[in-house]
């Protein structure tokens, strides 16, 4: 089957702009144009495609893509290289991955204590009394918290964020 570029775009939920930059950049070397100049998609185009689209959701620089998209046209001689660079950018995306879980656990904390604080209607409960610093406990608090509403993998995720006593 033979898709228009527009219908490409909407397959893949980006703008014609997009699929053009990327042919400029060196992307889609691999799509053909019909007799008017007008790039015509195959099925496999779309899957290769969809590859390009996870890489680049995965942030992996346009020139890096285009790198791996001349490999691939290669064949088989790059099969080793490909792989490589594939899970290269896997540990880097799992890498990215933990460091938004925790700081996502560590922005669900500081919600937790804006949310106990306006309940009380005061941040100072919060405070060392006498003082604007926060209590050195509060952690293990938030800690606590978390185990009595068993968010236990949120738990962990916050552990490794800030040094927390260890309690049992």
């Amino acid at each position: 089957m033979s898709y228009s570029i527009g219908q490409v775009a909407e397959k893949l939920s980006v703008t014609v702009d997009t699929l053009r930059y990327y042919d400029k950049a060196g992307l889609l070397p691999f799509v053909k144009r019909d007799t008017a100049g007008r790039r015509t998609f195959t099925d496999n185009d779309l899957h290769l495609m969809q590859t390009i689209m996870c890489l680049k959701n995965a942030g992996v620089p346009v020139n890096e893509i285009a790198t791996f998209v001349q490999l691939r046209l290669q064949g088989d001689a790059s099969l080793t290289t490909r792989y490589q660079l594939l899970q290269a950018h896997e540990k880097n995306l799992k890498t990215k991955i933990l460091d938004l879980q925790q700081t996502l656990a560590y922005l669900q904390y500081k919600k937790w204590y804006y949310e106990t604080a306006v309940a009380a209607g005061t941040e100072t409960i919060h405070f060392i009394p006498g003082t604007n610093e926060v209590k050195p406990e509060l952690a293990m608090a938030y800690e606590q918290h978390l185990k009595a509403t068993d968010q236990l993998a949120t738990l962990a995720l916050f552990s490794e964020v800030v040094d927390l006593p260890t309690s049992d």
